[in-house]
């Protein structure tokens, strides 16, 4: 006779999720630079075993965003603006290409990606700001037709999303930003593809000049009475 066994449901991998939770709190400064880790630490505090932690930490370790520390667990690594720099020269290149492909394929975009942005904008959420714009330039990639291009600049995002979490949080551009990206949604949807790789790539220098500048004064924050 047939067992009857009951139809099991798949959840979220504990690792992924681990995972996660700590790339969000690194993210959005909750686990500051040159902060410890331990598995001990993190596994009571997720309520999981160190198992699914220590496959996590690995995970970013090898992202470069944790370091081992002397002695014992791990340290969150601090941030380098000449390494940020460098990721947004490759980011951007991918950028202007999937937009000048996605124009060519007179591509529209997800009206409610700018509308979400705007809404996440005007809140308090640093995460929800992240995935926001995460999201809109993930479509871009999709709408080129060119798997490669997402798959590229995911490695990219993970850094990203870090310095975006540290400036953010006093960025006074958050609503210039969803113009930026309404305007390049525009010209991908015209076919203007000379105009939609122009308008990420100025899109592009300006964010990492504007991340440049409020990362230097997060690294290096202003003497209050300093002339």
């Amino acid at each position: 006779m047939t067992a009857q066994l009951v139809k099991l449901h798949p959840a979220p991998d504990l690792v992924d999720r681990v995972y996660r939770s700590l790339l969000d709190a690194i993210s959005d400064g909750s686990l500051a630079p040159g902060a410890r880790l331990t598995q001990e630490e993190i596994a009571e505090q997720l309520a999981v075993s160190r198992q699914p932690v220590l496959q996590a930490l690995r995970l970013l370790k090898k992202d470069g965003l944790v370091h081992d520390a002397p002695g014992r667990g791990v340290i969150v690594a601090p941030l380098d603006a000449a390494w940020i720099a460098q990721v947004y020269e490759v980011r951007g290149a991918l950028d202007g290409l999937a937009a000048r492909l996605a124009a060519e394929r007179r591509a529209t975009l997800d009206p409610r990606l700018v509308e979400q942005g705007r809404r996440a904008a005007r809140g308090r959420n640093i995460k929800a700001m992240i995935e926001a714009d995460i999201a809109f330039h993930h479509a871009i990639y999709e709408a080129s037709g060119n798997p490669l291009i997402g798959e590229s600049a995911r490695a990219h995002w993970v850094h990203l999303r870090r310095v975006m979490g540290a400036v953010l949080q006093a960025s006074p551009q958050r609503e210039t930003i969803w113009d930026e990206h309404e305007a390049i949604a525009e010209a991908i949807a015209s076919g203007d593809a000379k105009r939609a790789s122009r308008l990420i790539d100025h899109h592009a220098l300006r964010a990492s000049d504007n991340l440049r500048a409020r990362l230097a004064d997060v690294l290096d924050p202003p003497l209050k009475g300093k002339p």
